[in-house]
């Protein structure tokens, strides 16, 4: 099976698109070559997205916030995270909003919820792609 080509994009790609990444990077290696982006530029991921990955035994320490223009013009499947903003015309055989709320700001407890329902959100994608869905 060809690999996917696959990237999670949010504003400013700090910590829900950047955890998707870390967690189809580990997870999905064998079905995915994994980007993430946002549409606007940031510093830096944020510490406490980071911290809650690696408590997930997920290493992150090769992220860094990205730019639409830094990953592949095209795309098998691109996932935006809920951000509640347009993405720019991006080319992908297949689109979806996850709908995640931004822990950002929040405590701790808020960024361990949202990095389980990405967990469990790309397990699922990955399922998907293995079953010929996607």
């Amino acid at each position: 099976m060809n690999k996917k080509v696959v990237a999670f994009v949010c504003v400013h790609n700090s910590c829900r698109s950047i955890m998707a990444e870390g967690f189809a990077k580990a997870l999905g290696s064998d079905v995915f070559d994994v980007y993430s982006a946002g549409t606007e530029e940031y510093p830096a991921p944020k510490p406490m997205a980071l911290e809650v990955m690696e408590d997930a035994d997920i290493d992150m320490s090769h992220a860094s916030s990205k730019l639409l223009t830094d990953i592949p013009s095209e795309l098998d499947i691109l996932i935006t995270m809920g951000c509640g903003v347009e993405c720019p015309y991006v080319p992908t055989k297949h689109r979806e909003d996850w709908g995640l709320d931004d822990p950002s700001g929040g405590p701790k407890e808020g960024f361990e919820h949202t990095r389980d329902l990405i967990r469990d959100k790309v397990v699922e994608l990955i399922d998907r792609v293995k079953q010929g869905e996607l």
